[in-house]
């Protein structure tokens, strides 16, 4: 146990409280065991877990995601963990998490809705925004350089765990970044209680930033110009005005509601169906020719056409386990059966079903890798990722490799592909029919199965096409359900 505050790992991270340090040493605080927790299992570099005595059941899934991420765990007094947090009645558990930030440039139009906070200063609202934009599924969250840091313990408490979940961006300027977003298709508002335009008349179905001013004196005129135009949230009652962090969750999930069910699931139900017609005319087809022409035809045409039967019910299977499973995800009763999996078997396993189905030639490879999951969900996103590799690359065959980790990854690759990056970026959002070949549900169901376990999948189209499907180890029991609630 340490017990000298003076001790170098204790001071080393007690420096960490000021963000002149955070900066330099590329690396923050997180306190309590929901934010440690989600660290580990998030796949995040986390340096050391610090804990004082606390009950065996309440450490107890902290140190098995601890050891399962390989991070050393380290018992420290009351006094020393008094000194290394910033509230009042500490937790007992605190983590040294390096800096989980992304580029400006990550986030493209796929991610649907950002948030954008300028001159946002109070740390627990900024947190809250954080924490509403993962709730309501949007796809980033931008700090300009006048606003809160936020990796200020008080911001990362209050994002409770969500600043693993949502990429973050931060220390950027606000002109540069509306430019940034406009040039790659999105819709700029500027959230303002003044605005004639309420948020609920706008359309928001394409990719949509929101910039959120400061708390007190909301947004400045200039930095508002800089918008495509503002909205406001309407006030019925007698309420002067709304919290800033209100203002934003219900901005962000009237974005939400919009994008994901604008076409929302009538759309997912129609590109479903289209996929789902071709293999089930070739059915009926067969089994017609079957029936009718038995007698004439020869063992070789039979066993032809019903190699096509299989080859084609499996696809229809396939697809209505993809429709059943978005119908849930947008529901928000989505339940996974998580279980511990050997990731480089789910995925030989689905080397056998395509061979078998004649879906596409696969080279598997890696190690394996102990990951907690539903194992039929797991077939699902594989199977879906498989496939659109087969599909939008174009050259040679579709290569699985099982990445250990931490945490634990498996890339589906395949070289060479036509599509243009803002093509790339509308992939793991659903399609209708006529928005070109490949499934139109897939990718989408993939996600909203990836991120429902708490992991994440991600695509690039630097060399050919390539997903990586990134998913909690075994020691991250915690991940919760899509359906649960804090």
């Amino acid at each position: 146990m340490i017990t000298s505050l003076h001790n170098q790992r204790i001071a080393a991270a007690v420096r960490l409280k000021k963000r002149a340090m955070r900066q330099s040493d590329r690396r923050f605080l997180v306190e309590g065991i929901q934010g440690v927790l989600e660290a580990l299992t998030s796949g995040a570099q986390v340096h050391e877990v610090f804990h004082s005595e606390l009950p065996a059941e309440r450490l107890e899934p902290v140190a098995s995601a601890a050891n399962a991420a390989g991070v050393p765990v380290r018992s420290v007094s009351e006094d020393v963990m008094a000194h290394l947090t910033s509230t009042v009645t500490p937790q007992g558990v605190v983590a040294v998490v390096g800096f989980v930030d992304v580029p400006l440039e990550s986030l493209g139009p796929e991610a649907g809705s950002v948030a954008i906070l300028h001159q946002v200063r109070d740390p627990g609202n900024a947190g809250t925004i954080l924490r509403s934009a993962d709730a309501a599924g949007a796809g980033g969250v931008v700090f300009t350089r006048s606003s809160v840091d936020v990796y200020n313990s008080k911001a990362v408490r209050a994002t409770a765990g969500s600043l693993f979940h949502v990429p973050v961006v931060r220390e950027v300027d606000i002109g540069e970044t509306v430019e940034s977003f406009r040039r790659r298709g999105f819709t700029v508002l500027a959230a303002s209680a003044d605005a004639p335009s309420s948020v609920y008349d706008e359309d928001l179905r394409r990719p949509t930033a929101v910039i959120l001013g400061n708390e007190a004196h909301g947004l400045p005129g200039d930095v508002e110009a800089l918008a495509d135009r503002a909205v406001r949230v309407p006030i019925v009652g007698r309420a002067e005005s709304l919290n800033l962090a209100a203002a934003a969750t219900l901005i962000l999930f009237e974005t939400a509601r919009q994008q994901q069910g604008g076409g929302g699931l009538a759309s997912i139900v129609a590109g479903a169906a289209h996929d789902i017609r071709s293999p089930l005319t070739a059915v009926r087809g067969f089994a017609s020719t079957l029936v009718s022409k038995w007698d004439r035809l020869n063992d070789e045409q039979r066993l032809m056409m019903l190699e096509g039967v299989v080859h084609d019910g499996a696809r229809m299977e396939i697809i209505v386990t993809q429709l059943v499973d978005a119908a849930r995800a947008m529901s928000g009763h989505l339940e996974l059966a998580r279980l511990p999996v050997d990731l480089l078997a789910a995925v030989r396993e689905v080397e056998e079903d395509m061979a078998r189905w004649s879906l596409g030639e696969l080279e598997v490879g890696g190690k394996p890798a102990a990951v907690l999951a539903d194992p039929a969900r797991l077939r699902t996103m594989l199977i879906a990722l498989a496939e659109s590799a087969q599909w939008w690359g174009e050259e040679g065959p579709v290569r699985m490799e099982v990445r250990a980790g931490p945490p634990p990854t498996v890339r589906v690759w395949r070289q060479g592909t036509a599509l243009g990056p803002e093509v790339i970026g509308e992939l793991l959002r659903p399609r209708t029919p006529g928005t070109g070949g490949g499934s139109k549900v897939g990718l989408f169901v993939a996600k909203a199965l990836a991120d429902a376990h708490g992991g994440s999948l991600t695509l690039d189209g630097s060399e050919g096409i390539a997903f990586v499907l990134t998913l909690p180890p075994t020691g991250g029991a915690h991940a919760r359900d899509a359906s649960s609630q804090d």
